[in-house]
């Protein structure tokens, strides 16, 4: 079924009401007095952004800023993918397929379209088991399943040259949509490369000051805040269970990773609400599991240029790692400023060196 067909969000009066009514009737967990932040989410944060999503968040808001960008669904490989489709005004303009991640949404980059418009047809799509795009029904939807329905997916739009961009997950998975149709892809962009240490003492000589606070960086992160991570690798359904039941513990869940300063209550609520209602909790957390399980995990280094913007207050990619993993590294940009939804926090940043990077492919 290749079929594309348009795409409206609209949510029913009645499950907003049962919303807010299931947000008044929460039974909050306890907390130990002047623990803060240190368990995890404070109690009284979480509080006040409850009451908040209850009382004054404007979900029609949100469904009206997505709406007024051009919406489509299709089937790929069997489930459904919804994506954003806003086209130049130049014909000849250069595609880009912009992928975001855990536990963001489209919603990444509604802030940078207007940035990028003028000189790229964009093509902004749920990830499939996230958001708009459904539950995923099937086994076996991992980041590299998902390159490859994203390739489909520009295919089916008549695109036969374009770029990529990724953030989070989705700087997982564009890699990877270059590795599987590396004939159309004209080069890759993330904002974060995974890439670590393997063990090798020859790897660590000669690394910099910069180098092993980067390093540090990742190990307090791993430490402190890998948790879900390492429950959504393992035992996906445990977590869905809660969160597809208790719009509070869906926000909890969010708040661990989309709780930094820069984003507003606004866009994480957003993010959460999309969840929320598509009932996507589960599906978007079996992509971890997928991934740490998938038998074709992938070995060789990437060969199509690749472009990397590191903000501050993000993940810290170490270039030398960063090289090892990926052959054809050709651009490197640092940011003075911006955290890792800079699609949200520092559009034009990212926008312009979006820009910049495709100009040269």
């Amino acid at each position: 079924m290749t079929e594309i067909r348009e795409f409206h969000i609209a949510v029913d009066d009645a499950d907003i009401d049962e919303l807010r009514a299931r947000l008044a009737r929460t039974r909050w967990t306890d907390q130990v007095v002047g623990a803060g932040a240190r368990y995890g989410d404070d109690v009284a944060e979480v509080q006040e952004l409850a009451r908040y999503w209850a009382e004054e968040f404007d979900w029609r808001a949100v469904e009206a800023r997505l709406n007024a960008f051009p919406q489509f669904v299709t089937e790929v490989d069997g489930t459904n993918v919804h994506f954003l489709h806003v086209t130049s005004p130049k014909p000849d303009a250069l595609p880009l397929l912009l992928i975001h991640g855990w536990p963001g949404s489209v919603m990444e980059f509604v802030d940078v379209v207007e940035h990028l418009r003028d000189d790229h047809h964009l093509v902004i799509p749920s990830i499939p088991g996230f958001g708009f795009s459904g539950p995923t029904t099937q086994t076996g939807w991992h980041s590299g399943r998902v390159a490859g329905a994203f390739a489909e997916l520009m295919a089916r739009l008549g695109y036969r040259r374009y770029g990529v961009h990724g953030n989070d997950a989705g700087a997982i998975i564009a890699p990877q949509v270059g590795q599987a149709d590396p004939e159309h892809v004209a080069g890759v962009h993330v904002t974060q490369i995974f890439s670590f240490p393997s063990g090798e003492p020859a790897e660590m000589e000669g690394l910099t000051e910069e180098d092993y606070r980067r390093l540090g960086v990742l190990q307090n992160f791993w430490e402190s805040m890998s948790g879900y991570a390492k429950l959504q690798q393992s035992r996906p359904q445990n977590v869905a269970f809660a969160l597809a039941d208790s719009p509070v513990g869906q926000l909890a869940w969010t708040m661990q990773l989309m709780g930094e300063p820069a984003v507003t209550k606004d866009f994480l609520l957003a993010n959460v609400a999309i969840y929320w209602f598509t009932g996507t909790a589960g599906s978007s957390a079996r992509l971890y599991y997928e991934d740490a399980h998938r038998e074709d995990q992938p070995a060789q280094p990437t060969t199509v240029p690749m472009g990397v913007a590191v903000f501050p207050d993000d993940f810290q990619t170490i270039r030398r790692f960063a090289e090892r993993d990926h052959h054809n590294l050709v651009h490197w940009s640092e940011f003075e400023t911006g955290g890792h939804y800079s699609g949200h926090d520092s559009p034009g940043l990212l926008a312009g060196d979006l820009k910049v990077f495709f100009a040269k492919m």
